[in-house]
């Protein structure tokens, strides 16, 4: 069973960048679409970026010219590049296939605040 392991999180002030790994255990990373979520206090799981196995992007329309995410699937791992970072972007993040369907991993906490 792959399991995901987040890093990267930490706290920031609004402006900042932030850099986010997550590596995957397992051999089949690289025939998946694989994305990260989010989840902020009291608020839903939400999806902010996705990258096919060709890798095609999309993101949430909120990170969006914010965020770049990507993957290097001969070290199954996937990035998420963060940057000019808000306060709503707190939160702690995950990454999972897309759709997800993997174990949910720890995440990481992203905090944005002055």
């Amino acid at each position: 069973q792959v399991q995901f392991v987040e890093s990267g999180g930490g706290l920031v002030q609004p402006g900042e960048s932030l850099t986010l790994s997550c590596q995957a255990s397992g051999n089949i990373f690289n025939i998946y679409a694989l994305a990260w979520y989010r989840q902020a206090p009291g608020n839903q799981l939400e999806r902010v970026a996705v990258v096919t196995n060709g890798g095609t992007t999309n993101y949430a329309d909120s990170v969006k010219g914010r965020f770049t995410i990507s993957r290097e699937d001969a070290k199954n791992t996937v990035y998420l590049q963060m940057n000019s970072l808000e306060s709503e972007d707190t939160a702690v993040y995950y990454c999972n296939y897309n759709p997800a369907g993997a174990t949910w991993g720890q995440g990481t906490q992203v905090t944005v605040s002055s």
